[in-house]
């Protein structure tokens, strides 16, 4: 039984990795595109939002939320996001990042 376990487990992460990495973010305040940046860069992009400024972090290939100025602090809390298709958002503050590149989704994938 463990190693059917094991088995599965091992499947399952080989099919995570089939996710294309993401070779762009677009990042909104509101319905405005604040910007569409490379991944392969090393920079901070400070937005202002409704209730006050978010920092966004580019490092390496990936991007996360560096601070919110909302309460829960969720969008901080996902931490660095790299695979095509993936969206965090600060809904208190209205800024998203939506990582941009080949998914391997189509419609019939939903």
């Amino acid at each position: 039984m463990l190693a059917l376990s094991l088995a599965i487990t091992g499947w399952l992460w080989s099919d995570w990795g089939n996710y294309a990495h993401a070779t762009k973010c677009q990042i909104r305040q509101g319905t405005h595109i604040i910007g569409t940046y490379d991944l392969m860069q090393d920079r901070h992009i400070t937005v202002k939002g409704a209730m006050g400024h978010s920092v966004i972090h580019i490092h390496q290939g990936k991007v996360r939320f560096e601070h919110a100025p909302c309460h829960n602090q969720y969008c901080v809390q996902q931490g660095w996001l790299r695979r095509a298709g993936q969206v965090v958002l600060c809904l208190p503050n209205q800024v998203s990042i939506v990582l941009l590149g080949e998914s391997g989704f189509d419609s019939l994938s939903y």
